[in-house]
């Protein structure tokens, strides 16, 4: 399974995203903003391609286990350069980040900045399908890039 997430608005605190599944339109997503210098907990990810895994430990893992009972791990975002436990998970604003991806059905910009809704039900759907996939025996992997660097 391929996940593709276009990097498409730059605010000041985040980073607004397209999310594709296997080249299809999925939802949007939301990320901290773009930083020269990394600050822990909010800066986004560099681009690049990785695989997801999932992860069965950390206070996350028990949060949504307890919360989802399809919940089999966090989607973990394997060897991403300079960071540790990026997630794709829920959350409305770059303040639900801490670096990870956040996806959703719906977005919204107010004051340069981006928040998405309907997080939820979009990290549901997603979880899902990769469920499904890894069941399947697939990889799972996703490439993050700029709108510009797709172009």
């Amino acid at each position: 399974m391929e996940l593709t997430l276009y990097r498409y608005g730059h605010g000041s605190d985040s980073t607004g995203d397209l999310l594709l599944v296997n080249g299809e339109f999925f939802g949007y997503a939301l990320e901290d903003e773009g930083r020269v210098v990394k600050i822990s907990g909010e800066t986004r990810i560099p681009a690049g391609r990785y695989e997801i895994k999932l992860r069965n430990e950390g206070g996350l893992t028990k949060k949504y286990a307890k919360k989802y009972q399809f919940h089999r791990g966090m989607l973990h975002l394997q060897d991403v350069p300079g960071f540790e436990w990026i997630y794709i998970h829920t959350g409305n604003t770059d303040d639900h980040t801490d670096g990870c991806i956040l996806v959703g059905y719906s977005t919204s910009v107010r004051r340069h900045e981006h928040t998405i809704g309907r997080s939820v039900e979009a990290y549901t759907d997603l979880y899902q399908l990769v469920l499904l996939a890894l069941d399947r025996g697939e990889q799972i992997f996703i490439t993050v890039q700029d709108m510009e660097a797709a172009a």
